[in-house]
């Protein structure tokens, strides 16, 4: 097969060969790339809820309807797509004037709930996100009104690592995180193997992990600060 260094074969074999599963210069069985696939993706799936990813966000805009409460993210959904894993944050909202002005921060399920009239319709300024297990659905307050529903919503979304289905496929990650990617199969393939090479594979995979982990964050500087941004919550309880 050929030898392409950022394909599931490859580093499979990479990973295979640090365990001590496939020796040197030998080519590992279809039963030990099959299980070292469902293993490879089960693992990039656990990655994706650890740190922030940042290649996997992106702005979703989401075209409003008058009226309309809630939105579905995911096939068949309001925005037909893949499901997203989460939405991070409710961005901002553009006008039918392109001007943009920012949405206050995500609510919690509680906090929608505590409101007292949420299908009151008006401008929009806040959403709820019900994570379900094949889409995300979007609860919006206000409600947007006929004027709302001239602009659209845009909010930031962290999106799917695409698994590996045949072993000629590229990985879905940046070329920085190959390695971590051998290592990590290394690690979850050296079961049964001396307590040495185990040791070597748990040690590497943790290190290229957090390296890359602590690497995966924003270049400008991060800053808290107070959110002075007002709400307006009609007829609730203060």
């Amino acid at each position: 097969m050929a030898a392409n260094p950022n394909s599931a074969y490859s580093i499979l074999c990479d990973g295979l060969r640090e365990s001590g599963k496939v020796q040197r210069g030998s080519e590992p069985d279809s039963e030990l790339l099959a299980d070292g696939m469902r293993r490879l993706n089960d693992m990039i799936n656990l990655w994706q809820t650890q740190g922030l990813k940042l290649w996997l966000q992106f702005d979703l805009p989401v075209p409003l309807v008058a009226g309309q409460n809630p939105y579905t993210i995911g096939p068949g959904g309001s925005v037909n797509m893949s499901k997203p894993l989460r939405v991070l944050d409710s961005c901002y909202y553009v006008d039918v004037n392109n001007i943009r002005r920012p949405l206050s921060p995500l609510l919690s399920r509680d906090d929608y709930a505590r409101l007292s009239n949420p299908t009151q319709q008006g401008p929009v300024n806040q959403l709820f996100c019900d994570k379900q297990q094949s889409q995300l659905i979007i609860w919006f307050w206000l409600v947007p009104d006929a004027q709302a529903a001239l602009g659209v919503a845009h909010l930031l979304i962290q999106q799917q690592v695409t698994n590996f289905v045949n072993l000629t496929d590229d990985m879905n990650f940046p070329n920085e995180w190959r390695l971590a990617l051998v290592w990590g199969i290394a690690d979850e393939m050296c079961s049964g193997q001396p307590a040495s090479v185990q040791q070597r594979c748990g040690t590497k995979a943790s290190l290229y992990f957090d390296a890359l982990n602590n690497w995966d964050v924003e270049d400008a500087a991060t800053v808290f600060q107070p959110d002075m941004r007002s709400t307006t919550n009609v007829g609730n309880f203060r």
